[in-house]
């Protein structure tokens, strides 16, 4: 089974920029799709970025433009780099990964990362 243990999160002012990263460690031959999450207080977890095993990326609205998931298959590392942060963007950012190994399928969580952006 994937582990996947997050690192990068902080306190940062609105305007600034951050870099999260995400190491998966473990049974990773088969990975798919990995992606990063987010969780406000009071909110539902909401989709942030994905990124296929091809390299296709995905993004809402709300981060799109602004926000930048990049992959490096050889050291088992997702990215996330946030720029023009704001203080909407205040969350818990969860790492993602799924994939097939041994003919299962498996979706595997990181246990998250606090970015603070103030006013």
């Amino acid at each position: 089974q994937v582990q996947l243990v997050e690192s990068g999160g902080g306190l940062v002012q609105a305007g600034g920029s951050l870099r999260l990263s995400c190491a998966a460690s473990g049974s990773i031959f088969g990975i798919r799709t990995m992606g990063w999450y987010r969780q406000a207080p009071g909110k539902q977890r909401e989709l942030v970025a994905t990124i296929t095993s091809g390299g296709r990326t995905n993004y809402p609205d709300s981060v799109k433009g602004r926000f930048t998931i990049s992959r490096d298959n050889a050291k088992n590392t997702v990215y996330l780099k946030m720029n023009s942060l704001k203080p909407e963007d205040t969350a818990v950012y969860y790492c993602n990964a799924d994939g097939w190994d041994s003919g299962t399928y498996y979706i595997v969580w990181g246990q998250g990362t606090q970015v603070t952006v103030s006013s």
